[in-house]
């Protein structure tokens, strides 16, 4: 590890951005002028960091001021067999002279690499280093959307170049029946905005592909289709001070800046700000948007649960615990919708809850289509429309 006065000439050339990135890496907090945040740098340093900061100080330090030098001085050692390289200072004298002639071709390889004698080495390397392209990533399923197709599948974002700022370009072409649908859709949809029913719908998340991913938006994102600044959703109220807005994650509309033929390819141009270890995807689809009377027509086709289950759930409440010194005689459910405080006309409760009390459906698509929550309202966990693995 570097030692004390080396870690503080690197912080001492941080700019305010670095300095963020450090102090938000360290879990502490990142508002102020930056003589603020160098002083909260250097009474951390004082007080003694981890090796795990050290290294993040030195990693900052090297995307400030990139050695130019090192392609030139590593270039050569990529492209030498171990067995024909210069000898280690630990070999003995004998072996030196045969590998003088495969030494003086190691030293000239910065020359000879135009020619093309390193090159697939180094695409090998780099290859080995870089994350996957069209990684294995799922999205997770949104009730309120039919997929259609997948215009582009999911696409690493990932930070290339160590700069703060990132750029990337996803491409697709719509074919004359995608161009159909999408225009056939336009006066489906009720409140007659002129909005397309049939979309195309821009999705971010994390990279990975353990579990099925929300939506989730890369830091400070810019997004434009085909030159023209993309609309995304606005920041929300930060809940306390000093801590950053967040930008509410969800698919995005890119319908009305699409150009609506099979022979023009349409191109996405993504910006957003490196994060030291996390990766994101991108991907776009054709998708068909729902409405809440729908998602009730697919409900109600899905049949109602055996009244036996329902019975068995209150004998259940209703039988005595023998470790408890109260027992239930008697439960009271309301007729009452909790959403609406009307009469209930769909009686629903997600598979998952283990009360009675039940809420009216027809009320709690209408909500979520508005803002999705997917929460029961009556103990406060998720139901979700779907359970996640269907």
């Amino acid at each position: 590890m570097a030692d004390g006065a080396e870690i503080k000439h690197m912080v001492m050339s941080f700019r305010v951005s670095e300095l963020q990135v450090l102090l938000g890496f360290s879990g502490r907090n990142k508002t102020g002028r930056k003589h603020e945040l160098l002083t909260k740098v250097l009474h951390m340093l004082k007080s003694g960091c981890s090796p795990a900061v050290q290294m993040k100080i030195k990693e900052l330090y090297r995307r400030r001021f990139p050695r130019k030098t090192h392609a030139a001085m590593d270039l050569p050692l990529l492209s030498v067999p171990p067995a024909m390289g210069l000898p280690s200072p630990s070999a003995s004298l004998a072996p030196v002279t045969p590998q003088l002639h495969y030494g003086a071709s190691a030293l000239l390889s910065p020359l000879l690499a135009p020619l093309g004698m390193l090159t697939p080495k180094r695409e090998i390397d780099l290859q080995h280093l870089s994350p996957p392209v069209h990684p294995d990533v799922k999205m997770r399923r949104l009730p309120f959307y039919d997929i259609y197709d997948e215009l582009t599948k999911p696409t690493t974002l990932a930070s290339s170049n160590g700069q703060r700022f990132e750029e990337a370009i996803v491409t697709f072409a719509l074919t004359p029946q995608q161009v159909q649908q999408i225009c056939s859709s336009r006066d489906l949809l009720l409140g007659a905005k002129g909005d397309h029913t049939v979309q195309v719908q821009l999705r971010f998340c994390l990279c990975e592909t353990s579990c099925p991913q929300e939506d989730y938006f890369p830091p400070n994102l810019f997004v434009k289709v085909n030159g023209k600044l993309c609309p995304l959703p606005g920041y929300l109220p930060p809940t306390k001070n000093g801590v950053e807005p967040k930008r509410p994650s969800r698919p995005v509309n890119v319908t009305s800046l699409v150009k609506l033929t099979a022979t023009i390819p349409n191109m996405i141009t993504v910006n957003w700000s490196s994060e030291y270890g996390r990766n994101y995807s991108v991907s776009v689809y054709l998708v068909k948007q729902l409405t809440s009377a729908t998602l009730l027509q697919r409900l109600r086709a899905k049949g109602i649960r055996n009244p036996d289950h329902s019975r068995a759930l209150i004998k259940e409440k209703l039988t005595a615990d023998p470790d408890s010194e109260i027992a239930t005689t008697s439960l009271r459910v309301s007729l009452i919708c909790p959403l609406g405080k009307m009469r209930l006309s769909v009686p629903c409760r997600a598979v998952t809850c283990t009360h009675l009390q039940c809420f009216d459906a027809a009320l709690y698509l209408q909500m979520n289509e508005k803002k999705a929550t997917w929460v029961c309202p009556v103990c406060d966990k998720k139901a979700p429309y779907e359970s996640p693995d269907h």
